[in-house]
C-alpha cells in the first residue's frame, strides 16, 4: 500500500465519520465538527484526484470541499453577528 493510498482512506474515512454520525443523530450538519470533518476529508480526496487526473472524482469531492467551506463561513458569519 502507497502513502497515497493511506490518504486516500484517510480522507474516505473522514467524510464518513461526518456523515455516520449525523445519521445517527450524535451529529449536527450545521457544526463547525461536521464541516471541518467534511472539508478536510473531502479536500484530501479532491487533491488526489487532481494530481491523478481523475475528474468526475475531482467534480464530485472538489464540489463537497467547496459545499463544506461555504457551510463553515456561513457559521462564522451566524456566530459573529
Amino acid at each position: 500500500m502507497h502513502a497515497v493510498d493511506v490518504l486516500e482512506i484517510v480522507g474516505a474515512v473522514t467524510v464518513l465519520i461526518a456523515f455516520a454520525a449525523a445519521q445517527a443523530g450524535r451529529l449536527q450538519q450545521r457544526t463547525v465538527t461536521y464541516q471541518l470533518l467534511n472539508l478536510l476529508g473531502s479536500g484530501v480526496l479532491a487533491t488526489i484526484a487532481a494530481v491523478q487526473l481523475s475528474w468526475g472524482f475531482l467534480l464530485l469531492e472538489g464540489s463537497w470541499a467547496v459545499i463544506s467551506l461555504l457551510g463553515l463561513i456561513n457559521l462564522r458569519k451566524k456566530t459573529a453577528s
